[in-house]
């Protein structure tokens, strides 16, 4: 039997005796996108300022002829290698852009959806491509061919160049790591020491290569318009 008709209003709901009710007061706070009422972390404000660069670097590379918001995907395939490269740095973690399954996974369509675009739409821009201006009349058929094989073999030099990088430092560290344990203390600790600084150079390739792939796909992009 209700005792007060106002009991309702109660904040009867609590742990350890504190009112949980009155959170209610902040729930509208959730529905507010974190952008407008939290201050961004510095991490946020670096990551902006790196895709913003990226940004204006990329839409510089594609052009007034580039279709808007094309930079997104150069961006969003520059932060996925970037991450993947990182993460392979760590201690028992699966380095997946040292396979060329992935590395090509990612060229080879990007590659495919150019030259389909280019072909289809801008035909006689693609053949005029095969043959670089003023080539001897003699050179044309050769520059052709060579223009051709170096257009095709563009997914592979993208997919072989990330992998071949990710292996070589693992490989490197791995080899070195091996011998530590036949190794004196004061080897040991020249060992460790170049293993710090082999660190940074592979931390420093991560970033390299993942930033080459992003360029060199947004300079592929760039011929087809």
């Amino acid at each position: 039997m209700m005792t007060n008709l106002f009991s309702v209003f109660d904040p009867s709901s609590s742990i350890f005796n504190l009112s949980l009710n009155w959170l209610s007061t902040f729930l509208g706070i959730l529905m507010i996108p974190s952008l407008y009422w939290l201050i961004p972390s510095r991490y946020n404000f670096i990551w902006n300022q790196i895709m913003m660069t990226l940004h204006k670097e990329f839409k510089t590379l594609l052009g007034p002829t580039g279709h808007n918001g094309s930079t997104f995907i150069f961006i969003s395939l520059f932060s996925m290698i970037l991450f993947n490269n990182f993460m392979g740095l760590f201690p028992y973690i699966f380095t997946s852009t040292s396979h060329l399954t992935l590395t090509l996974a990612l060229a080879l369509p990007l590659w495919l959806c150019f030259m389909i675009y280019g072909w289809i739409n801008h035909t006689q821009h693609m053949f005029a491509h095969l043959v670089p201006q003023g080539t001897p009349a003699i050179l044309m058929p050769f520059m052709v061919c060579i223009e051709t094989i170096s257009n095709v073999i563009r997914p592979g030099t993208l997919a072989v160049r990330l992998s071949a990088n990710m292996i070589a430092g693992h490989l490197l560290m791995t080899l070195l790591g091996n011998t530590g344990s036949s190794l004196s203390y004061m080897m040991v600790m020249l060992l460790i020491i170049g293993q710090i600084a082999l660190l940074i150079l592979e931390s420093a390739v991560a970033i390299i290569q993942s930033y080459v792939f992003a360029v060199l796909s947004t300079l592929y992009s760039s011929e087809v318009n």
